[in-house]
């Protein structure tokens, strides 16, 4: 808790992995919405593509950007000089 509240640790990294497992979730949920509201002959096709990219491609992205995020702090600490103890 000390290094919490001391700064030494982030709080970052954390919220970026619950973010993720959000997006993820956000992703899946809509994907299967957008895939079961299909109606009418020519938009179910295509709300059937656009539900099945947002379902798989979808947590691609979001894993992407988090990752980017994750690689913004770990340049920030290494160049910081690493954990201080």
């Amino acid at each position: 808790m000390g290094d919490f509240l001391s700064f030494r640790r982030f709080f970052t990294p954390t919220l970026i992995q619950v973010v993720f497992w959000i997006g993820v979730g956000v992703c899946v949920v809509e994907g299967i919405t957008m895939i079961a509201s299909s109606a009418g002959a020519f938009a179910r096709g295509i709300g059937i593509v656009n539900g099945l990219l947002v379902l798989f491609v979808g947590p691609v992205v979001v894993r992407v950007l988090c990752e980017v995020l994750m690689a913004i702090f770990r340049i920030h600490d290494s160049l910081a000089g690493g954990s201080e103890q």
